[in-house]
């Protein structure tokens, strides 16, 4: 059951639940205007049972529960699960009521009530629209603003309510972690069971774990203690079986196997538990790399190094209520058909719900999961404390079964904030705040991660130096260097198409561009007066601090600016540059990450990891994000899908000479042709073509397989500049076997000579349930978009630069659509149609 409302005062909200007669089981809800009024709930057995809980999977946020008038309890935290023994209170016919206070008001309270010191920072900047004091309540702290998103302070019952009774024991928690003994090359299982035991006595009985397709059974004699409390079976896997482990996307298959736990107790009771178990491993690697200072920072996956190419999740919206399967279904299946195998959870938004990581499981999308504290530093008074442990507890036992969590990580840049001051501390008093974070990220949350979860690598923050922070008492002096741990990089006043402005960092975990989202998205929540880059409504949704200056900027140094007289088609044109201008930033930095995994250069590189900022978006607003609200994919998007392909020549420019590498994520080496184009602008017709046969492509690498001086190339293609003239080049190998084509901008585009306006046309037809755009083009064509505005679905390509007369490109529609819809809403853009 889901509830939730954006606060529009600072005062309760109730909401009734009504019980009635006879079952302990059937929950509805009705919703009526800002009063919520609930469901009924029969109860009238309920009296027999030992144990009658009411349980709240999660209540957002700050709230008294009672049951006929008696106060069961109160919450503070939306991330916990709470639960009421409500047997002694219980009636024939009963009244339920949910008090919620302002989450606001709370959070400015507990601020105002902390004496001891000032908990920074109290407010976001002014540009954000929000709300203060987000550190000081246990909730999304998104809700309160981002740069990225509105101020909506949801409160309500946000994630189910039921009611459990019995009179002997109770199933609590349920997880599986699988571990391999690599002297005895044998898989085993910890199976953990959290029960409460109502009875007096200890309950003896029988477990029995059943993996048919494995030949595994194993029956265990268990006894339960009275109270809470957890038994631990370790099942060891049938040796002759032949296990198939779970792995990444693109690097494996992800199979799973049905088990049954079977528990049968001597009270008479039986539970049977019906679970998916993957056989993984993990771990993060941190060890002395040859010729370079300091340790190395990557994941082995099974034994296996994997590059992690991925994004940065945020919460899919404002109201979680509105986040259902199929929306997350859609945006993590954009993810993995963009070539993706990992996403981060980040830290100031939510425990995602189950279905997250079952999907991530079932498609090989790796998690790397914060916990959920952000940008802030935080109060450790024992009240905060104990809530945060109960948390802590509560999330890693029900989500440590899931292979795609790879990493636990205790905050989002909190350490960088202390090494940095970005809170203007006092020297004197930076001892307390470093004891605070010592005892909350290390001395609390870490201690119970390790405690439950001996399966799972955890760092404290992000970035962080990783072991090197450690040995500097978990706050390193610079938790951005390069040659340690995870960074975050932002550069807004630099040139992104040059590749030396980017760290050589070993992981690159945040980076990003904005961009605005397509006007079909813009268009459904704003007016005709709204359509200007400088209108009220472009301000007001712009949260990130200058930042459609900063776009503005980037583009200017390589593309014209919009000058149309037509203040609709000019804002369209806006639109179309910002998201050129992103995907051609993320990829020049993303190539470069790519491509310095395997080498060292004054003591810098083996980079291991490209998570761009950010994958989704939680509003229809400028951001950072590559899929808009509603999932649609933007331009950057699709060059993901060719820029994270796991076979990619990429190239660059240093000193006069231009390099390409082969970048690999297959397992095993290739024998191919590197394939080199050199196009004038002004024709459609090859100038010069190079064909480098039996180029070795290295199995997960990227190393170097062509370098030649630019002048000279040009001199071998004649009546060639840099002005005149782009380089594209591919990798070929048999049977069709062949990379994306990529391309080598010699000069910014705005200075590009022979480069003229084409005629674009295109063809619709279906084929089964997809449809085909046969596009045409008189001349050379950069950044060909097809847009068809607000029907559901993405194209196998966008935003490509056209060097042939004729392209064939499939949209995949995610609803039913038609060729004469898709006609009729269409529009073909290139570069040169902005005007």
């Amino acid at each position: 059951m889901f509830l939730q409302v954006a606060e529009a005062t600072a005062g309760i909200i109730v909401i009734h639940i009504f019980t009635l007669s006879v079952s302990c089981v059937f929950l509805t809800l009705v919703k009526t205007n800002c009063i919520l009024t609930v469901f009924d709930t029969y109860v009238f057995f309920c009296r027999k049972w030992q144990k009658v809980n009411l349980v709240f999977e999660g209540v957002d946020t700050v709230a008294q529960i009672l049951l006929n008038n008696v106060t069961l309890g109160r919450t503070d935290n939306m991330f916990n699960r709470y639960s009421f023994d409500i047997a002694r209170v219980i009636q024939e016919v009963n009244f339920v009521e949910v008090r919620f206070l302002s989450a606001v008001s709370y959070a400015a309270e507990q601020s105002r009530c902390h004496k001891a010191h000032s908990i920074p920072p109290a407010c976001p900047p002014p540009v954000q629209q929000g709300e203060c004091h987000v550190n000081f309540i246990r909730k999304e702290q998104c809700s309160f603003s981002w740069d990225w998103g509105p101020s909506f302070p949801t409160q309500g019952i946000w994630k189910d309510v039921r009611i459990e009774a019995y009179n002997h024991y109770h199933l609590i928690y349920f997880s599986i972690t699988p571990f391999f003994v690599k002297n005895a090359q044998q898989w085993y299982l910890e199976v953990e069971s959290i029960f409460d035991v109502v009875s007096s006595k200890p309950i003896a009985g029988l477990v029995t774990v059943n993996i048919p397709k494995l030949q595994t059974q194993q029956t265990f004699n268990v006894k339960l203690q009275p109270g809470e409390g957890s038994i631990v079976l370790l099942v060891n896997i049938n040796k002759s079986a032949a296990v198939e482990a779970w792995w990444p996307n693109g690097h494996g298959k992800q199979t799973g196997y049905n088990m049954t736990t079977t528990f049968m107790m001597e009270a008479g009771c039986q539970i049977e538990k019906v679970s998916k178990v993957y056989f993984r491993t993990v771990e993060l690697v941190q060890e002395p790399i040859p010729g370079s200072p300091g340790l190395s920072f990557y994941f082995r996956i099974n034994g296996r190094p994997i590059f992690i190419k991925g994004s940065n999740w945020i919460p899919a919206d404002s109201f979680q209520d509105r986040v259902t399967y199929d929306t997350l279904r859609l945006l993590l299946k954009s993810a993995a058909d963009a070539n993706m195998n990992a996403l981060r959870v980040w830290g100031g938004g939510v425990y995602e719900q189950d279905e997250f990581y079952d999907i991530c499981d079932e498609i090989g999308i790796m998690i790397w999961q914060d916990f959920m504290f952000a940008c802030a530093l935080y109060p450790t008074n024992q009240n905060y404390l104990e809530s945060v442990r109960a948390e802590v507890s509560h999330q890693v036992r029900r989500l440590k079964s899931h292979p795609s969590i790879i990493l636990w990580s205790g905050n989002n840049e909190n350490e960088a904030a202390i090494a940095g001051n970005w809170f203007s501390i006092p020297a004197p008093d930076r001892g307390v705040y470093i004891k605070d974070y010592v005892t909350l990220y290390v001395k609390n949350i870490r201690e119970i991660v390790l405690s439950e979860d001996k399966s799972r690598p955890f760092v404290a923050s992000s970035p962080t130096n990783g072991l090197e922070s450690v040995k500097e008492g978990w706050l390193s002096q610079d938790p951005y260097d390069t040659h340690y741990g995870d960074t975050h990089f932002y550069d807004y006043n630099s040139d992104c198409w040059n590749w030396t402005v980017y760290p050589r960092t070993r992981f690159a975990s945040e980076y990003g561009f904005q961009s605005w989202p397509s006007f079909s998205t813009i268009e459904k929540v704003s007016s005709p007066e709204d359509w200007s880059y400088t209108s009220n409504f472009s301000l007001h949704r712009q949260h990130h601090e200058g930042g459609n200056i900063q776009m503005l900027q980037e583009i200017e140094r390589h593309f014209k600016l919009p000058q149309s007289p037509d203040p609709v088609k000019k804002f369209k044109d806006m639109i179309y540059l910002t998201q050129v201008m992103q995907a051609q930033c993320i990829k020049t930095e993303t190539e470069f990450y790519r491509f310095s995994q395997s080498e060292i250069i004054n003591g810098e590189g083996h980079t291991m990891g490209a998570l761009y900022w950010q994958l989704n978006d939680i509003w229809q607003a400028p951001s950072w994000a590559s899929l808009e609200y509603g999932g649609k994919w933007k331009l950057l998007h699709y060059f993901a899908q060719n820029f994270f392909a796991p076979l990619l020549p990429v190239a660059y420019e240093d000193k006069g000479m231009l390099h390409i590498y082969s970048v690999s994520d297959f397992h095993e080496d290739h024998k191919l042709t590197l394939r080199v184009v050199v196009h004038a602008w002004s024709s459609l017709e090859p100038v010069c073509i190079l064909a480098k046969e039996g180029v070795t492509v290295k199995a997960q690498s990227a190393l170097p397989i062509y370098k030649e001086s630019i002048s000279d190339l040009l001199e071998r293609c004649r009546n060639c500049t840099r002005k005149s003239c782009i380089v594209t080049f591919c990798l070929v190998g048999e049977d069709g076997f062949q990379s994306p084509t990529n391309y080598y901008f010699l000069s910014s585009l705005k200075d590009a000579v022979g480069l003229e306006k084409t005629q674009l046309s295109a063809s619709v037809s279906q084929q089964d349930d997809t449809y085909i755009f046969v596009l045409q083009t008189t001349a050379i064509a950069p950044f060909v978009t097809l847009d068809v505005g607000s029907i559901k679905g993405r194209f196998s390509d966008n935003g490509f630069l056209m060097t042939e007369k004729k392209k064939v490109v499939v949209f995949y529609p995610w609803e039913p659509t038609s060729v004469e819809e898709l006609e009729s809403s269409l529009t073909l853009t290139s570069l040169l149609d902005v005007v």
